[in-house]
C-alpha cells in the first residue's frame, strides 16, 4: 500500500535499479539517432520510462531510474559522464513522481492527464537544469543553450513521455489487474 511520497526502502531499491537498467539499455538502443544541429540531444523513446517510473513507484525511484538510466546509456555510448544531464534526466522524472500518491486508477482519464502535465513540466524543469548549465560547464551563452540544448531535448522528450507515459500505465494497469492486485 502506497504510505509516503519519500518512502525508499528495498521495493523502491529494486524498481529504481529496473527502471534504470531499462532506461539505460533502451536509449543506448537509440542514442545514434542524433537530432541534427542539436547538441548532442538525441531521439529517445526510452526518456518515457523513468517518468512511469516516478508515477508509479514515486519521486525517489523516478529520479534514480532517470539519472542511473542515463549514466548507463552515456557510458554505454562512449559519451563518458554528464553530471548536469544526468541530474536533469532525474528531475524529468521525479516531477512527475510527485503525483504517485493521487493515482489512483491508471486507466482513468483524470488521473492520465494529471500524469500528462506532470510530464510537461518534469521535462521543462529537468532539461532546462541541464541546458543551462551548458553554459557555466561548456561556456555557451543563453541563446545557445537554448536553441541548441533545450529546445530540441524539450521537445522531443515531451512528445516521447505525452505518448509513451499513458500507454506505459494502461499497460501496467492491466498487468496490476491479471495479477489480482
Amino acid at each position: 500500500m502506497k504510505k509516503s511520497l519519500w518512502t525508499f526502502g528495498t521495493r523502491e531499491v529494486v524498481f529504481a535499479a529496473i527502471g534504470a537498467a531499462l532506461y539505460g539499455v533502451l536509449s543506448y538502443a537509440t542514442n545514434l539517432l542524433q537530432i541534427p544541429g542539436a547538441g548532442n540531444v538525441s531521439l529517445r523513446p526510452a526518456v518515457a520510462i523513468p517518468m512511469f517510473f516516478g508515477v508509479a513507484f514515486g519521486p525517489i525511484v523516478g529520479f534514480l531510474s532517470g539519472a542511473i538510466g542515463n549514466i548507463l546509456s552515456d557510458l554505454l555510448s562512449g559519451y563518458g559522464f554528464w553530471p548536469w544531464w544526468d541530474l536533469g534526466n532525474g528531475l524529468m522524472a521525479l516531477v512527475p513522481g510527485l503525483i504517485y500518491l493521487s493515482i489512483k486508477d491508471f486507466r482513468s482519464w483524470g488521473d492520465l492527464l494529471k500524469a500528462e502535465g506532470m510530464v510537461v513540466l518534469g521535462v521543462a524543469l529537468g532539461m532546462g537544469v541541464a541546458s543551462l548549465s551548458e553554459i557555466w560547464v561548456s561556456g555557451i551563452d543563453l541563446a545557445t543553450a537554448i536553441s541548441l540544448n533545450f529546445v530540441p531535448a524539450f521537445i522531443t522528450n515531451v512528445i516521447n513521455g505525452l505518448i509513451l507515459v499513458p500507454i506505459l500505465m494502461v499497460a501496467y494497469s492491466a498487468i496490476v489487474a491479471r495479477s489480482g492486485r
